[in-house]
């Protein structure tokens, strides 16, 4: 689609006549995380200054889904599925078999750097951090997730969330 402005133009400030041409004209493709594998991922990069992981998560359900960042804010607020019909939805844990599926798809070659991923592995590690990462939460820290996140929960695949149970 013809850009009107800079390629840093955002979505927002285009017509929404532009808006359904644009997103007619594309492949568009959402890549889904399990949003408690974010929130462990954003704890470990060192985002925030929370000492343990119960804190920070105490400092992500306080700051509410308004002022939550973008590392662990609802899939669902960022990517609006309700509203923008995706090509593929590609699940984290999953890329090895979707990765090239998605590329035969959209006809582009098959490299087998793609190919490479160690799913098997990432999955047995976050399945192992995930748990010892949810024991350390109390009870009302893991019902406030579960609400915080239940519309993500809702719209995606993810029936092995320690959220979703």
């Amino acid at each position: 689609y013809p850009r009107r402005q800079a390629p840093e133009t955002q979505l927002r400030e285009f017509n929404l006549t532009e808006i359904e041409a644009m997103l007619r004209s594309y492949t568009k493709v959402l890549f889904v995380r399990d949003p408690f594998h974010r929130l462990i991922s954003t704890f470990m990069q060192g985002i925030g200054s929370s000492p343990s992981f119960s804190s920070f998560v105490q400092d992500v359900l306080d700051s509410g889904q308004r002022n939550a960042s973008t590392a662990w804010k609802p899939l669902v607020s960022l990517c609006q599925p309700c509203f923008i019909h995706y090509d593929f939805v590609v699940v984290f844990g999953f890329f090895r078999q979707e990765l090239g599926h998605l590329l035969q798809r959209v006809g582009l070659p098959v490299n087998s750097l793609f190919l490479e991923f160690t799913d098997s592995h990432v999955r047995w590690t976050y399945s192992w951090l995930s748990e010892q990462m949810f024991n350390e939460l109390s009870l009302q820290q893991k019902q406030q997730l579960s609400h915080f996140y239940q519309w993500d929960l809702a719209a995606f695949p993810l029936s092995g969330s320690f959220l979703s149970d």
